[in-house]
């Protein structure tokens, strides 16, 4: 459905602009379609990259509209002169890091063989005119008609994205306390599943935040948007930490059940805050968080005095540990700042 819109949107906005864009050249009298060509490519999913785009394919349409007048004053209109002007225009664009105008300026160049026939210094002025024409409108009716808001998603994707952490973190250690598997394949997919939603929302947070430099109302939320973000990078360092689990080599665990039942409390503890959205209690945290330590300083005095058993000198409890801990401090700095923004 979200697709549909954005979809949706994109094309009135292109439409708009075509329309506009024509009307301009029309009442002016200059030719509508190279101002069109500008406008259909310069409408971008933010009005951040319409303007950067368009400070790239204003010189790029320059250097085709260029290399069109130069070859017809010099061939006329034959087919040598089409193939100078495009392939001119490729590699000048290519030379000076102009690739986002590559498309628009070759097109130009080619479509200006046709239409050219005398007053070629003219007509060169002429096309830039109907670019800058093309640039300014798409990038107006990008602002202001149906200007993007990923607010929405940003935020659902977030709370998703915490629930479905507390089932990979329960799931994770569940294998390793209960089952002491070797292959996490069911986790290792789940992951990649979760770091592509969070791949998805960090692009949405770009996007959000690149308009908000252009729209007082959005700009007013930036420090939402600045939270929301870091939330975001809460939950990568989460799921850091959950694949290095994932990955670290299991042979057998020594932990004794009573070691094992308060690990599984800690874990089962983290989980169900992600999964319900609510954060620990300060005095079960900080109890928690005790005990873990104490297995950690315990598995570290293990490790001094069995070094020959670990080739690495780090035993796969004390790495364990070590991850669990650090996951507890990210879900606290997570729901730290949920509270804030409430």
């Amino acid at each position: 459905m979200r697709k549909f819109q954005v979809a949706g949107g994109r094309v009135l906005k292109t439409g708009v602009a075509i329309f506009l864009t024509a009307t301009i050249c029309e009442l002016i009298g200059w030719p509508p379609v190279f101002a069109v060509i500008t406008a259909i490519v310069t409408i971008e999913p933010t009005v951040s990259d319409s303007i950067k785009k368009g400070i790239v394919r204003f010189p790029a349409s320059a250097i085709g509209s260029f290399y069109a007048v130069l070859f017809i004053s010099l061939f006329g209109h034959s087919p040598l002169t089409y193939t100078l002007a495009a392939i001119l225009t490729i590699i000048t664009c290519y030379r000076l890091h102009l690739h986002a105008g590559l498309l628009v300026a070759t097109l130009t160049s080619v479509a200006m063989v046709e239409v050219i026939h005398d007053n070629y210094m003219i007509a060169f002025f002429i096309r830039l005119g109907t670019t800058t024409i093309g640039l300014l409108v798409s990038t107006v009716v990008n602002m202001f008609i149906l200007p993007p808001n990923y607010t929405k998603e940003i935020v659902q994707n977030i709370r998703r994205l915490s629930k479905h952490t507390g089932k990979a973190v329960e799931k994770v250690f569940r294998g390793i306390l209960r089952e002491q598997k070797e292959d996490h394949h069911e986790e290792k997919v789940l992951l990649e599943q979760l770091d592509k939603t969070i791949q998805q929302t960090e692009t949405f947070l770009r996007f959000q935040k690149d308009e908000s430099k252009f729209h007082p109302l959005i700009k007013s939320k930036k420090q939402s948007l600045d939270k929301m973000d870091q939330q975001l990078s809460h939950l990568r360092l989460i799921h850091y930490h959950l694949n290095n689990v994932v990955n670290t080599p299991l042979e057998t665990i020594t932990w004794t059940a009573t070691e094992r039942e308060k690990i599984f409390e800690a874990v089962e503890q983290i989980a169900s805050s992600l999964q319900t959205e609510s954060d620990v209690e300060s005095m079960a945290h900080n109890e928690k968080i005790t005990e873990l330590m104490d297995l950690f300083w315990e598995g570290d005095e293990e490790m001094m005095t069995n070094q020959e058993r670990f080739p690495t000198h780090f035993p796969p409890e004390l790495i364990i540990l070590y991850e669990l801990v650090s996951i507890y401090q990210q879900v606290t700095s997570f729901f730290e700042l949920s509270s804030s923004s409430r």
